[in-house]
C-alpha cells in the first residue's frame, strides 16, 4: 500500500456526496463511469465506481490499480476472478439501498392493486432472491397483507432453517414475482435469463413480474413472446442504457434503473466505499459520514381520507412509481441522463402520517413500513 501523498484515485463523477472529501488526502480524478478507460487509470492506485465501469482485463491490464470499491450492491461489473488473480482488492456495498428498493416495490405493488381493483391481502407474492433487499421486500409485502413465498436456493443451502419455496411451486402459486438476485451467468445457481420460455411455461396465468435487480435476469424476447402475464414492471433492462423499444412499450411501468436511488441509499453506498478505501490505505476516515441536505420531514395529513386509501396515499406521497415511468417514456434515449440527474427521493422514515386515533391497525402497518405516525383526535 502506498503512502497517502502518492495515492491517485479515479472516481465515477456520479457518485454523490463525494466532491471535496478526499482531495486533501490524494490526487483525485473524476470521470463519467462509462468513459473510464485503461489510459485514464494506468497510473491510478484505486477506483471508486458504480455499475457503469466494467472492471475486467481490458480496463485493468498493466495498470497500477490495487483497490476497487463500487458504491453499489451489485458487483457483476467487476471481474472478481481477474482481481483475485492480479492481487486487486475489491469491495461492494451490500444492503446500502435495500430500503429504497423496498420503497420502489411497495409503490409497484400498490400500482398493481389499484389497477386490478383488488386489495393486496388477496395476492400471493413470490420473492426470488432473499438477501438484504429481498428480506425487506418480503417484510413489506407481509405488512401490506400479501401471502409471501421465498425462493433463494444458495441461502437455503447455507441456512438449515431457511423457508425456501422451490421455484416451480412458487411460479404456480404467486400472483406477483419480484426479483432481487445478483446476475450470475454460470455455476450451480445461474440467474442469467432465469425468466425465459421455460419460466413462462410454468408461471401462473395472469400474474405479474417486477424486476429491479439486473436487466439480464429477464430474457426480453421471451417476455415479448409469452401470453400469460397480466403485466410487468421493469427498472432494469438488457443492454441498458439502450432499451428494447418493444419491451418498453409492453411494460406497464418502465423506469431507468433508479429503484435504489433514495438519498439515504446513495449516501450509504458512498459511505461504505469511502470507509473501505480508508481502511485499506489507513486514511483515518473509517467512521466518515457524508454531509447530506437537511432531512425531509414532511407531514402527510390523511385524517380526511378513507381508511382503505391511507396506505396507498402515504406510500405514493413519499414515492409514486408512475412519475418515474412518465419521465422515462417521455425521453427513453436519455436513460443515462435520467439516472445521472435523478432527484433523489427520501425514504419512508422521513415522513409523519397523521391519521384518526382509532386506526390502530393502520398505525401498525404504517410504522412497519417505516413511517412515523401521529393521531388526530376525532
Amino acid at each position: 500500500m502506498l503512502k497517502t501523498k502518492k495515492l491517485k484515485i479515479v472516481i465515477d463523477d456520479k457518485i454523490p456526496f463525494l466532491k471535496g472529501v478526499l482531495e486533501s488526502l490524494a490526487s483525485i480524478e473524476y470521470h463519467p463511469g462509462a468513459s473510464i478507460s485503461n489510459a485514464i487509470i494506468s497510473d491510478a492506485n484505486a477506483m471508486l465506481l458504480r455499475t457503469r465501469t466494467k472492471c475486467n482485463n481490458t480496463l485493468l491490464h498493466n495498470s497500477a490499480v490495487e483497490f476497487i470499491a463500487t458504491a453499489t450492491i451489485g458487483f457483476d461489473h467487476i471481474d472478481t476472478q481477474y482481481c483475485v488473480d492480479n492481487n486487486i482488492v475489491w469491495t461492494n456495498a451490500p444492503g446500502c439501498n435495500s430500503s429504497s428498493v423496498m420503497q420502489y416495490v411497495a409503490s409497484a405493488l400498490l400500482f398493481i392493486s389499484t389497477k386490478e381493483k383488488k386489495p393486496l391481502c388477496e395476492y400471493t407474492i413470490g420473492v426470488v432472491g432473499v438477501g438484504h433487499v429481498g428480506e425487506k421486500v418480503a417484510s413489506m409485502a407481509s405488512i401490506l397483507g400479501c401471502k409471501v413465498l421465498l425462493n433463494d436456493p444458495p441461502r437455503a443451502e447455507k441456512e438449515k432453517g431457511f423457508d425456501n419455496t422451490e421455484l416451480t411451486y412458487l411460479l404456480q402459486e404467486a400472483d406477483i414475482v419480484t426479483f432481487h438476485v445478483p446476475l450470475v451467468r454460470d455455476g450451480k445457481y445461474p440467474t442469467y435469463h432465469i425468466v425465459n420460455n421455460d419460466f413462462f411455461n410454468q408461471i401462473k396465468d395472469n400474474s405479474w413480474i417486477i424486476n429491479s435487480s439486473r436487466g439480464s435476469v429477464v430474457d426480453s424476447q421471451a417476455v415479448l413472446q409469452q401470453k400469460k402475464l397480466s403485466g410487468i414492471i421493469l427498472d432494469v433492462w438488457e443492454g441498458e442504457p439502450h432499451l428494447n423499444q418493444d419491451l418498453l412499450a409492453y411494460a406497464d411501468i418502465a423506469t431507468s434503473h433508479i429503484a435504489g436511488y433514495s438519498v439515504d441509499g446513495k449516501a450509504m453506498g458512498t459511505q461504505m466505499a469511502v470507509r473501505e478505501l480508508s481502511k485499506y490505505y489507513n486514511l483515518g476516515m473509517d467512521d466518515w459520514q457524508p454531509q447530506l441536505p437537511s432531512p425531509k420531514k414532511d407531514i402527510i395529513d390523511l385524517t380526511d381520507s378513507e381508511e382503505q386509501e391511507i396506505i396507498t396515499k402515504a406510500v405514493n406521497y413519499a414515492y409514486d412509481i408512475k412519475k418515474d415511468d412518465a419521465i422515462l417514456r417521455d425521453n427513453p434515449q436519455a436513460f443515462e441522463q435520467h439516472r445521472g440527474e435523478y432527484a433523489y427521493r427520501w425514504e419512508f422514515g422521513h415522513y409523519t402520517v397523521i391519521i384518526k386515533d382509532y386506526l390502530t391497525d393502520l398505525e401498525k402497518q404504517l410504522k412497519g413500513l417505516g413511517f412515523k405516525v401521529k393521531y388526530s383526535k376525532c
